[in-house]
């Protein structure tokens, strides 16, 4: 209970502070005797429902001399309000060229993949032709799961070097697996 009026007692508070900045920052003009709303309003380029609006009237026939209204949201009011569109236009277009740069790096994520899944079903086809996917398949001076010749391993025969210096002649002679597969399919090597 204590905790709810601290909370209202702040809220209050705070909307006192912000009405008393809009009113310190607004026109206002002092009702006289005889003086209607639409009169008012006339006279300072503006309009009844604006001044109701600004100054919470229940009834716009039912003013009283000595009353301060406000009248106009001073120009810094409108400055603000400029401002803040500005503000808002500004956030939308920063979170949407964050979609569309999200959206970029979803689609070449998503390409990459299945570029990758290309190259690996590339790269496990010529193993399957070359050794079976074995890395201690020989065929004389070829070794291993690609069938590299035992001076590009450097006498490494370990699966690690295989597929170090498989991906390194590759990539140098073809450019990728894919590439490689194409050339084997039409020389039956690699």
């Amino acid at each position: 209970m204590k905790f709810n009026k601290v909370a209202l007692s702040i809220a209050c508070a705070a909307g006192f502070t912000v009405a008393g900045a809009a009113a310190a920052n607004a026109d206002t003009v002092t009702v006289k005797s005889g003086d209607t709303l639409s009169q008012i309003a006339d006279e300072n380029n503006t309009t009844v429902s604006s001044i109701q609006s600004l100054n919470s009237l229940q009834n716009i026939h039912l003013i009283f001399p000595g009353q301060k209204l406000v009248i106009n949201a001073n120009n810094g009011d409108a400055a603000v309000s400029t401002q803040q569109s500005a503000q808002t236009t500004q956030q939308a277009s920063q979170q949407q060229t964050t979609q569309q740069a999200s959206q970029q790096q979803t689609t070449q994520t998503t390409q990459q993949a299945v570029a990758s899944s290309s190259e690996q079903a590339a790269r496990d086809w010529i193993a399957s032709r070359e050794s079976g996917g074995s890395y201690t398949a020989q065929n004389g001076n070829y070794y291993g799961k690609y069938q590299l010749s035992s001076a590009y391993l450097g006498g490494d025969y370990s699966a690690e070097n295989q597929e170090r210096v498989a991906n390194s002649y590759v990539l140098n002679r073809y450019g990728s697996w894919a590439n490689a597969k194409s050339h084997w399919l039409q020389n039956g090597w690699y």
